[in-house]
């Protein structure tokens, strides 16, 4: 059917309503305008729902585009005001964290693209480098991750005492250290060998092995393992 309508949703023939065709279809069969009218419930004066988010995905060029976008830069809109993005950014976070949440049920060096995966979705939107680190139990299950260290555009200042205090908090077997480059280039940095090879050695003392450090930039990650770093 024609969407660019001026009626509101709820006058629609049910097949045609978002809430309705999740319902009968399941969200894979809804667009990515469509789960977005879902979340912002009501449009605004002259737009229906759907309307506004059509609208919105073609200003960022794609949903992905106005998910991580600033807040500052989505309040600037007319039809969007704190609580929408408020919306916006918890849905985010709720991805996030179910990507988390199935972590913890395998062990992750058995699921290597799971666990980039994860980190992937964690880190290659942020405007800023990000370190964190997954901190794993002796059978290599997820006990936690967590973002340590927050930088500029060009990097995050990395203490090896605090990632050493954290790992001894959560009684950790080994870790998994990884952080983003906003630059979208995935190459290692010579400053991100010193920093690996400083976190191995410190955590070694404690009996605690550094199993990886992998890189995200955009939808790429490089493992400084598999490079031979480690």
């Amino acid at each position: 059917m024609d969407g660019n309508r001026d009626t509101p949703i709820n006058t629609w023939p049910e097949d045609d309503r978002p809430r309705e065709k999740l319902l009968r279809r399941g969200a894979p069969a809804l667009s990515d305008a469509e789960l977005l009218a879902l979340l912002l419930g009501t449009g605004t004066r002259g737009r229906n729902a759907l309307e506004l988010s059509r609208h919105l995905v073609g200003v960022f060029g794609d949903l992905r585009g106005l998910m991580c976008a600033p807040a500052t830069r989505v309040l600037a809109l007319p039809g969007l005001g704190p609580a929408r993005v408020a919306v916006l950014q918890a849905a985010l976070e709720l991805a996030r964290r179910h990507y988390h949440a199935d972590l913890r049920e395998r062990p992750l060096l058995g699921s290597p693209h799971e666990t980039r995966r994860f980190l992937v979705a964690q880190l290659r939107d942020r405007p800023y480098e990000v370190f964190c680190c997954l901190y794993l139990d002796n059978r290599h299950h997820l006990i936690v991750c967590e973002e340590l260290f927050r930088g500029t555009i060009d990097g995050a200042a990395v203490h090896p005492r605090e990632v050493l205090r954290q790992a001894l908090a959560h009684n950790a077997a080994a870790v998994i250290l990884a952080h983003n480059h906003p630059s979208g280039i995935a190459e290692p940095s010579r400053a991100d060998e010193i920093i690996t090879r400083r976190l191995r050695d410190a955590l070694a003392l404690v009996d605690i092995r550094v199993l990886d450090h992998i890189i995200v930039a955009g939808p790429h990650t490089i493992s400084l393992a598999e490079r031979g770093i480690l």
